[in-house]
C-alpha cells in the first residue's frame, strides 16, 4: 500500500524521498519559515513598543512564543493529530512534563536555599 492510498501524500519513510511531492514540500517549509520570521519581528516589536500596556507586553511576548512553537511544530517537526503521529505527540508529551518537572524542581530548589543556608554573622565567623 502507497502513501497515496492511505491518504498521506507528503508522509514518506526514508529512502521514499522520491515518492513525496517536492513542490508541497517545499512550499509548506517556506510558508513555516514565512511565519517563523513574522513571529519573530513581531516579538521584538511587542518588546520595544510602547503601544501595549507595559505589564501586559510578558502576556503577549507569551503569547507570541507560543505561536512560534505551534509553527515549529506543524511545519518543521510535522506533528499533527493524525493516527500515524501518536507516538511523537506522547514522546512531545513526555518531553514537556520532564522539563516542567526540572524547572519547577528548580524553583522549589531555589525557593526553599535561604532555609538551608548559615546567618551570614555565623557564615562570617566561620571564614575569620
Amino acid at each position: 500500500m502507497t502513501d497515496e492510498t492511505r491518504g498521506h501524500r507528503y508522509d514518506a519513510a526514508p529512502g521514499e524521498e522520491n515518492k513525496v511531492d517536492v513542490a508541497a514540500g517545499t512550499r509548506g517549509y517556506l510558508l513555516g519559515v514565512a511565519l517563523a520570521t513574522i513571529l519573530t519581528v513581531a516579538s521584538f516589536w511587542a518588546a520595544q513598543t510602547h503601544l501595549i500596556y507595559a505589564p501586559g507586553i510578558p502576556i503577549a511576548l507569551g503569547v507570541l512564543a507560543v505561536a512560534q512553537m505551534g509553527v515549529h511544530l506543524v511545519f518543521f517537526l510535522h506533528i499533527s493529530s493524525g493516527p500515524d503521529n501518536t507516538n511523537n505527540i506522547l514522546a512531545l508529551a513526555f518531553g514537556v512534563l520532564i522539563v516542567l518537572l526540572v524547572v519547577a524542581g528548580s524553583l522549589w530548589i531555589m525557593a526553599h536555599l535561604n532555609q538551608n543556608m548559615l546567618p551570614m554573622d555565623q557564615l562570617m565567623k566561620m571564614q575569620s
